[in-house]
């Protein structure tokens, strides 16, 4: 740290001077992170912590840090109690939220003494959305299983009575008066409708591993995007988003395809006849922050590829957010509620996960997906070869 900024974020407190805090490294973490004085002053704030207080770096420092958080917060009492016992302290799901905030923020906090700066200490935030996000995909993919079990009993139970069903009403209509034939009709659309139905439940019952290779997101994105833009979603602007250097996604290119093309229909959906004002945005990032533990092994899973389908519709209810990826769950009158469930067992299946985060204007699905793990491989191979 240098300067003018190096001055008024380190200071020279009573008893001893800081040891130089690398701000380069600290802006680059995705963690909101602050250095409280003695006196309650922030010392230090970095980038993230900037963007989780919705304020900038020069307020925050003019400003006790009871100024950005709640009166009475469990944070300052984390505080005291690290500097009585100069001991690290965690605290799990404290709600920092305030009057100046626009959403709520619930947070884990890690809190630490700093050695050489007497009674400072050190504040990282993680913001619950992404564990709330993890333990959603949890019951989204328990869900799948259940409508998997379904679907299998529908498809041996429904399927063979239903075509009994409307063979007898085909039958029938050639025997029965014109004014009944709408009748026998009727029987049988319904009978396919309700196959049509059995079929697209029976996609959730295939366990048969997905056949992979590298794919290229930004194809996918470009594929889906023609698709709407000629059909359902023709007078609506697309902004694209794109980070030109991710690397590629091991999975089944047929199956991301099935997967944005329901999301960006979805987002037309809720656009609806506004399509004047209507926009949906396609976004690719690559964010190495995210890490899951896999259950029942020591093994740490990265997913840093991130991509998100964005629209400025209606948005969707706080109530039914997190049910959305849940089987028969749908705001559409004439929806059958499986379209999102599949898109969960889906990016399930590809060791991904998806949440959604809606207000009224503003709707994103965020997908979380593993990168390519030959890349390296590949990309060293390729340079051996030249």
């Amino acid at each position: 740290m240098s300067g003018a900024l190096a001055a008024e974020q380190t200071g020279d407190p009573p008893g001893g001077s800081p040891r130089a805090i690398p701000e380069a490294v600290l802006n680059a973490l995705p963690l909101p992170t602050v250095v409280v004085t003695g006196d309650g002053a922030i010392a230090f704030a970095n980038d993230a912590a900037e963007a989780f207080f919705e304020t900038s770096r020069a307020v925050l420092h003019r400003n006790p840090l009871g100024a950005f958080v709640p009166f009475g917060s469990p944070l300052f009492a984390l505080i005291d109690q690290v500097r009585r016992r100069h001991t690290v302290v965690h605290e799990y799901k404290v709600d920092l939220t305030t009057p100046r905030s626009d959403s709520e923020r619930v947070s884990d906090i890690y809190a630490a003494p700093l050695r050489d700066w007497p009674d400072a200490v050190v504040i990282v935030l993680q913001h619950r959305s992404i564990a709330d996000k993890l333990d959603r995909q949890l019951t989204h993919r328990g869900a799948a299983r259940s409508v998997t079990g379904l679907a299998a009993m529908m498809a041996h139970e429904i399927k063979n009575p239903l075509s009994g069903i409307r063979g007898a009403a085909q039958l029938l209509e050639t025997t029965v008066q014109e004014q009944d034939r709408v009748l026998t009709q009727l029987i049988r659309d319904e009978a396919d409708r309700i196959v049509k139905l059995v079929d697209r439940m029976e996609v959730f019952s295939d366990e048969r591993p997905i056949e992979r290779e590298p794919v290229n997101i930004h194809s996918v994105l470009e594929h889906v995007r023609r698709i709407a833009t000629s059909g359902f979603a023709s007078q609506i602007r697309f902004v694209e988003t794109y980070d030109p250097s991710l690397p590629p996604v091991w999975g089944n290119r047929d199956q991301l395809v099935q997967v944005f093309l329901n999301l960006v229909k979805n987002a037309a959906e809720a656009i609806g006849s506004n399509t004047a004002n209507g926009e949906i945005e396609l976004l690719t990032a690559f964010r190495p922050g995210v890490r899951l533990s896999v259950p029942g092994t020591s093994e740490r899973v990265t997913l840093p590829l991130e991509f998100c389908v964005r629209d400025n519709g209606s948005g969707i209810s706080q109530e039914l957010l997190p049910h959305l990826f849940e089987p028969f769950v749908t705001t559409k009158t004439s929806g059958s509620g499986l379209g999102l469930a599949l898109v969960a067992k889906i990016i399930g299946d590809h060791g991904g996960v998806i949440d959604c985060e809606s207000q009224s204007g503003a709707t994103t699905f965020r997908i979380l997906m593993p990168r390519y793990a030959g890349v390296t491989e590949a990309m060293e191979a390729a340079g051996e070869g030249a």
